[in-house]
């Protein structure tokens, strides 16, 4: 997949992109077309797409530099791995763990 960062911050932030974008980026990024595909299916020029593209991330960079749910959630599934380690490593306080996370 291209750009994983870049995935990572659509799937974060791709619903405040415009339609177009929107459009643009998940045929970029999800179904891995090139910049000449995608024009040619949308009837636009490559210059476009690319445009396009450009202009969608930064905003993108744009939204994680401001509200930076991208390092959250990447934070939150490093904690959770470091949980599930240390559970299965001290399996006699899992229960525990289980307890005060869901309180």
């Amino acid at each position: 997949m291209k750009d994983l960062i870049y995935v990572q911050l659509f799937d974060a932030y791709g619903e405040l992109l415009t339609e177009h974008q929107r459009e643009i980026c998940e045929l970029y990024y999800m179904c891995d077309l090139s910049l000449a595909e995608i024009a040619e299916q949308k009837g636009v020029s490559r210059q476009s797409v690319s445009d396009t593209l450009a202009k969608s991330r930064a905003l993108l960079e744009e939204y994680e530099e401001k509200l930076h749910l991208n390092e959250i959630s990447q934070e939150l599934l490093r904690l959770k791995s470091g949980l599930d380690q240390y559970k299965s490593e001290h399996p006699e306080s899992a229960a525990a763990l289980d307890a005060a996370l869901k309180g």
